[in-house]
């Protein structure tokens, strides 16, 4: 593991690899022997030999049990990810590895397949992107996500996608033909208007333009779509909420939730250092802020605060976020999905499926 000089990365979220926490040694170059960290470091795609690619949790804030993610890492480079330390169970670094050591399951379509259709599958909602974006770059040229939809749509169950790349609207045919069985929806995650604050926050995820023009797409083809305001950054970007909210629902979002900003293990520290190299007259502000929110601490892991944060300023952001949406006539619940569909084709070839295929 190594980490490159402090200085702003061109394209990259963060500048540096802090230690793994579960390793016992790190690398770093010796300036005195020449070494040095490369200034534009290119991204690495690994190959992911996993023999499974649905994941479960217990977390019961979260809203789902199982999630789908073709990809481990996330080249969108968003510095305050929550999934970063993710990569440190890999022998990785939180920091720079999360974002130029891709690990891609190029198995994912067909182990899903296999997985959908054991006997022992219980249909239910999938959420893809539990963990990190399915549509980051190198998907517009590995296309793993889309097939991984098709496999969904050949078994209608249920999904669930989390995006902040406009390249979703890529694959609206299968998501629309999920919806005609009510068994799909979208999130676009908008956390800033700003272009400029956007660049820095999120370095490769579309544009907030190009992420609004996704839901409007996405609402007129006729499939479910909502915003995630996430994170909302207290003293950075809070003040925004209303303005994304009422942007998205203009663009055809038909419902909303909000996410605080949340600094899990060495994700506090990588963070820290962005807002050092990026909004330094702003960090002081907002990490007293965030310590507000989390008791005097930077995270506060416990179940049903950790998304919301809790006190006076958790409290506002919460009324200001009901306030908006019912200004605007957005939804805060979360619609329901269906997976009376379900099916497998397998048995369908034998049997027959007594309803009609999907949008005919």
């Amino acid at each position: 593991m190594t980490a490159p000089s402090e200085s702003s990365i061109r394209g990259r979220g963060v500048s540096k690899n802090p230690p793994n926490r579960f390793e016992r040694l790190s690398v770093e170059p010796d300036p005195e022997a020449g070494e040095a960290f490369p200034e534009r470091p290119k991204t690495q795609f690994l190959r992911d030999t996993s023999r499974s690619v649905i994941s479960y949790n217990k977390s019961p804030d979260l809203g789902f049990d199982a999630s789908l993610n073709p990809y481990r890492g996330c080249e969108h480079g968003c510095s305050y990810c929550y999934a970063r330390p993710f990569h440190e169970y890999l022998g990785f670094s939180a920091g720079l590895d999360f974002e130029t050591r891709i690990v891609v399951k190029e198995e994912a379509p067909d182990l899903l397949r296999k997985e959908l259709g054991a006997p022992g599958w219980t249909p239910q909602l999938l959420t893809l992107s539990g963990v990190t974006d399915a549509y980051q770059p190198v998907e517009r040229r590995l296309g793993l996500t889309r097939r991984c939809l098709e496999v969904l749509v050949e078994h209608r169950n249920p999904v669930s996608v989390v995006t902040k790349n406009e390249l979703v609207t890529r694959d609206i045919d299968h998501l629309l033909e999920l919806a005609s069985v009510g068994a799909s929806m979208v999130w676009v995650s908008v956390t800033s208007l700003d272009a400029s604050l956007a660049n820095r926050l999120e370095p490769r995820a579309s544009a907030p333009e190009r992420r609004l023009a996704a839901i409007r797409a996405l609402a007129d083809a006729g499939v479910p779509v909502g915003v995630l305001v996430a994170p909302i950054i207290p003293g950075l970007n809070d003040h925004e909420l209303p303005a994304i909210l009422e942007a998205a629902r203009a663009h055809g979002a038909g419902f909303a939730r909000y996410i605080v900003l949340r600094l899990p293990h060495g994700v506090s520290e990588i963070f820290s250092g962005w807002l050092e190299q990026h909004e330094a007259g702003q960090r002081s502000k907002v990490l007293s802020r965030v310590r507000e929110m989390r008791g005097g601490r930077l995270y506060d892991p416990r179940f049903g605060t950790r998304m919301r944060g809790e006190g006076p300023l958790a409290d506002q952001i919460q009324q200001l976020f009901r306030l908006s949406c019912s200004k605007l006539d957005l939804s805060r619940q979360v619609p329901e999905l269906r997976s009376d569909g379900f099916r497998r084709p397998g048995q369908l070839s034998l049997f027959g499926d007594p309803r009609p295929p999907a949008g005919r």
